[in-house]
């Protein structure tokens, strides 16, 4: 048997209900002897009417008391990696059944609680939350993973990561997520808009939360900032610094933020008595690419004073474009931006944009998520389905007053 077992522990753990009282050491280490080297063999032969492997009880004896049995416990026990665990956890079909019965028994022998059903009923409860995303913006996805990871790691949730491919059918997602056991899942720009997926989601009974999207008026929990007053805010400041000829670069008219972002833009232009032609708005894609073609769309048509942009991203092309013109930020053109994410510091200069907390409304959105699904489960009210997240001016180093010559 392993030199690292001592015979006295193991012989403590079997005492306690009485197993084998009475027997000589040099019977029991035999009998330890034959017993180990058969579960070595099939790896789920249990000893003594059911009992776990004699080697998982000299574990469990080992393992610091009052810890809990982790993923690499079982991984150990087994001589498989951990993600060979968590595989088997979450049903893996691609999982050999030598191995799959290898795992479940020692999980069951270990006391692992390896599922959100199964932690509840052990008195915890743990949702299995998944994050389902497609963005083109890597700083933006970069603020939701990192609000959602840390508000599970602080609650002890699983969340789980689901790349929707552009082309992949709703269903193969949703069945995706099923096979993962995934109790909610928290949507993020673009899927958030997209009817097709959310529709999916609902006919399996999946509830999802949309991040920076939603409204009101849809059967959809959300978390989101007013779009349109915060656009409008920003619209307004570029008017008090003395600016009467700005330019509107949009987002992707597949998100509902883009339109509404776009009529806050427009309402403060009203406000003010200013006008708003058609050439002074170009359509952008939320990503840099597409920044850059409507940031030239709009030089083509006259230069502005001050350019609004739907998002960092572009707005971080459109002060590229600038420089390759010989425009310099902010003296010659004020380039202001929307989201507050690493795109708008790490430009020359700083930009100037609406904050809007992405990592903080992640995380409300685990709370809001975690919530609704405690209260299904118990059968009590839900919380509130709608949370409206403040925002806020960011200042920075791209806006200015407008050119002598341009008041």
């Amino acid at each position: 048997m392993p030199a690292d077992v001592p015979l006295t522990s193991i012989r403590q753990v079997l005492a306690a209900d009485g197993t084998l009282a009475g027997v000589s050491d040099a019977a029991l280490t035999q009998h330890l002897a034959d017993a180990l080297a058969a579960y070595n063999r099939s790896c789920t032969l249990r000893v003594l009417k059911g009992r776990a492997p004699l080697d998982v009880l000299a574990a469990r004896q080992a393992r610091p008391r009052g810890r809990a049995a982790t993923v690499r416990d079982v991984a150990a026990q087994v001589g498989v990696s951990p993600m060979t665990v968590s595989r088997v956890a979450n049903n893996d079909p691609d999982v050999s059944d030598s191995t799959r019965q290898a795992v479940l028994a020692a999980i069951e022998a270990l006391g692992y609680v390896p599922n959100a059903s199964a932690r509840r009923l052990a008195g915890r409860w743990v949702a299995q939350l998944g994050l389902l995303y497609s963005n083109p913006s890597a700083a933006y996805l970069g603020e939701i993973l990192v609000g959602a990871i840390e508000e599970t790691g602080r609650s002890g949730h699983h969340l789980v990561l689901e790349r929707c491919q552009d082309a992949e059918d709703e269903r193969a997602i949703v069945r995706r997520l099923m096979r993962r056991n995934i109790d909610g899942v928290i949507v993020p720009p673009p899927l958030c808009d997209s009817p097709a997926v959310l529709q999916a989601l609902r006919q399996a009974d999946i509830i999802a939360v949309a991040v920076a999207g939603g409204s009101a008026d849809t059967a959809e929990l959300s978390v989101r900032i007013d779009d349109a007053a915060a656009a409008e805010a920003m619209t307004r400041h570029l008017i008090s610094l003395g600016h009467r000829d700005i330019g509107f670069i949009k987002g992707n008219p597949n998100q509902r933020a883009s339109g509404l972002r776009e009529a806050g833009f427009l309402a403060a232009l009203r406000a003010a008595g200013l006008p708003a032609p058609p050439e002074r708005r170009a359509q952008g894609y939320f990503s840099y690419k597409s920044g850059i073609a409507a940031m030239h769309e709009l030089l083509s048509a006259g230069r502005p004073t001050a350019v609004l942009c739907s998002n960092d991203d572009m707005a971080a092309a459109a002060v590229s474009v600038a420089h390759q013109n010989g425009l310099a930020v902010p003296r010659d053109l004020s380039v202001v931006g929307f989201d507050d994410t690493l795109a708008a510091t790490i430009v020359w200069p700083a930009l100037t944009t609406v904050r809007q907390p992405i990592a903080q409304m992640a995380e409300r959105a685990v709370k809001l998520l975690a919530a609704a699904l405690k209260a299904r489960e118990a059968a009590t009210k839900p919380p509130a389905p709608h949370v409206v997240i403040p925002y806020t001016i960011t200042l920075r180093d791209s806006s200015a007053p407008p050119p002598m010559s341009s008041r």
